[in-house]
């Protein structure tokens, strides 16, 4: 049984598809780009912005669901320029002890919705 997770404290889907769904004590979060729940401008005036606005709309969708930053087992990061890894990567780890992050990849891809640089998904486990 499936249960989806909403919540204005993250940008609504562009698409037909949910926030998240819990598929018994897994949760999977879509792909989420830098849209400010609160206005539904992009934040995309630099590069840390924007990972930062990311992260943050994962985790307001995590919270929503009962969890956190360190429920989650997965990630996956699609970035449109891989020159770009560093910076993302250096935002990323401040969500993450290093102990413990979750597994990930990261792609670099011709284009992402709207046009914005990065885009990251997760998977997390109701413990």
């Amino acid at each position: 049984m499936k249960k989806i997770i909403k919540t204005n404290n993250a940008p609504a889907p562009i698409g037909p598809y949910n926030q998240a769904v819990f598929a018994g004590n897994t949760l999977y979060v879509s792909g989420q780009i830098a849209l400010d729940p609160k206005t539904g401008d992009l934040k995309t005036n630099d590069l840390e912005t924007e990972t930062v606005q990311v992260l943050e709309n994962l985790k307001a969708i995590l919270q929503e669901a009962g969890l956190g930053m360190d429920n989650i087992v997965k990630t996956s990061i699609f970035i449109s320029d891989m020159n770009n890894f560093g910076q993302i990567n250096e935002v990323y780890g401040r969500y993450f002890d290093s102990e413990n992050a979750p597994a990930r990849e990261t792609v670099e891809v011709a284009n992402l919705p709207k046009f914005v640089n990065v885009e990251i998904s997760a998977i997390a486990i109701k413990s």
